[in-house]
């Protein structure tokens, strides 16, 4: 799967030739790439040329008067309501093609993460992992496990997300750094995060439906109870620290009396000669000396897992990871600051983003259309290879992810494998946003976001899959 991820960047945009990413970064991003040739090697190839050229220079571009018989009476559906923005852009050269209300700040939901996607992997960068770290406690015996945000550390080889750390193989290694002393005690210190573990402006049935989840700086599986409970609504903890704690504590082989003792504290100061080396038996090791850690996969890879399945709670980690980035509060209200602000880094438009959450579950979000289709015209030009990861988690129409069932309707086959898209869904609220190939070869993004819709969602996403499938069937070009 992690050899896929870079096939698949490659592959989001080969249809119009767009410039996304060198070969090199992408292994470098996962870790495989090999820094360091030995012996007497042959010569080193010459650095590698773009993975695909310039953008469909070639194909028509879609007219304003073409792309408004093609799809404007399907925006006007009564099924979406009305309230309803729609922003196109042509991909190869950063033109907006149509809109309506395009500049209008919507409620995005789910297509917030498009904004998340991007802010994250400008911040940290793709290569970026999220250590789980465990350091000697302040009392002899007691060792600590600390959070740094990671919503995919395992418990074991049952995990949910592919190549993620493991509590097991970190147990194994504190084992090893006490050098045989048993721990008596386990701590968990998640005081990375701050304030309220629910966003502001969520739903009333958020905690307790399974969308989401308190979130905490440390947890297991994205807080699922279940390691392997994929399915919308999966039942979460409601401690998610405490609960990996234990899950450690048990790792560690400790007695049951102990595991249910784990509460949460403070880790000590690492001292200044800490090594983390083992010890040797009976050895006293310094408060704060690391014994442990397991890492994420990167951030690339969290970014696709967040995308495919509209993972809420590694949204609103990878949120929290901006704001540790750009020196905010790990907190709800420090991450939507620290996301505006790298918008305006990347030199898009902060006035047409205001965000309470990363995950799109917030009421309180405001998007307009035009912002997400330059987040990926942005991506997918080719100046920030960085950005690219997105279309390695956008999932195809009728094939993967949340767009797997999507687009079934017979007015809509011609969206099949030409659309990769970001979904949508609250109550009274759908959008898409994502890449389209015309019939002509024209590379677009699009994002409609209907923010009044009268009718239920079933309803409401078949009217959007009908925009994108028109703009799949545009011969637009006049």
């Amino acid at each position: 799967m992690v050899a896929g991820a870079a096939a698949v960047v490659v592959l989001a945009l080969a249809a119009a030739g767009v410039a996304v990413v060198r070969p090199g970064p992408v292994a470098g991003w996962l870790g495989q790439a090999d820094p360091s040739p030995t012996g007497q090697s042959e010569p080193p190839e010459p650095p590698p040329a773009p993975v695909l050229l310039a953008a469909g220079a070639t194909a028509p571009v879609p007219t304003q008067q073409g792309l408004q018989a093609a799809i404007g009476p399907l925006v006007g559906a009564a099924l979406l309501g009305s309230s309803v923005h729609v922003a196109v852009l042509d991909v190869a050269t950063g033109e907006q093609l149509y809109g309506e209300g395009q500049d209008t700040p919507t409620v995005p939901a789910s297509t917030t993460k498009l904004v998340t996607a991007a802010t994250v992997l400008a911040a940290r960068g793709p290569a970026y992992r999220i250590a789980t770290r465990v350091v000697a406690g302040a009392s002899p015996g007691e060792v600590v496990i600390v959070g740094g945000g990671d919503p995919t550390l395992a418990i074991n080889a049952t995990g949910i997300y592919p190549g993620a750390g493991r509590l097991d193989d970190l147990a194994a290694k504190v084992k090893q750094a006490l050098g045989g002393t048993v721990p008596t005690k386990v701590t968990v210190d998640s005081s990375l995060y701050s304030g309220p573990v629910y966003g502001p402006g969520w739903d009333a049935d958020i905690p307790t439906g399974g969308f989401a989840a308190p979130i905490t700086a440390l947890m297991t599986d994205g807080a699922r109870i279940d390691p392997k409970d994929n399915i919308k609504g999966a039942e979460r903890y409601e401690k998610p620290d405490v609960a990996a704690g234990r899950l450690f504590a048990k790792a560690l082989g400790l007695p049951t009396a102990t595991v249910n003792a784990v509460a949460k504290g403070t880790a000590p100061a690492a001292p200044p000669d800490a090594t983390g080396a083992s010890a040797s038996p009976g050895a006293t090791i310094a408060p704060g000396t690391e014994l442990g850690r397991v890492e994420s996969p990167p951030l690339v890879r969290l970014v696709e897992f967040m995308l495919a399945d509209s993972d809420n709670v590694v949204a609103e980690t990878l949120a929290r990871q901006v704001a540790l980035a750009r020196q905010q509060p790990a907190s709800f209200d420090g991450a939507a600051a620290a996301m505006d602000t790298v918008v305006g880094e990347l030199g898009l438009d902060a006035n047409q983003t205001t965000v309470s959450d990363g995950s799109g579950l917030s009421r309180r979000n405001r998007i307009s259309p035009a912002l997400l289709t330059d987040v990926l015209g942005l991506a997918a030009g080719g100046s920030k290879p960085e950005l690219a990861g997105i279309f390695a988690g956008l999932p195809v129409a009728g094939w993967s992810g949340t767009l797997a069932e999507r687009f079934a309707s017979p007015s809509a086959v011609a969206a099949l494998g030409a659309v990769r898209a970001k979904t949508g869904t609250l109550s009274e609220v759908n959008a898409i946003s994502g890449t389209v190939t015309t019939a002509q070869g024209r590379l677009l993004a699009f994002a409609v976001l209907a923010d009044k819709v009268p009718s239920g969602p079933e309803q409401a996403a078949s009217a959007l899959d009908k925009i994108a499938a028109a703009l799949a069937a545009c011969g637009c070009a006049g």
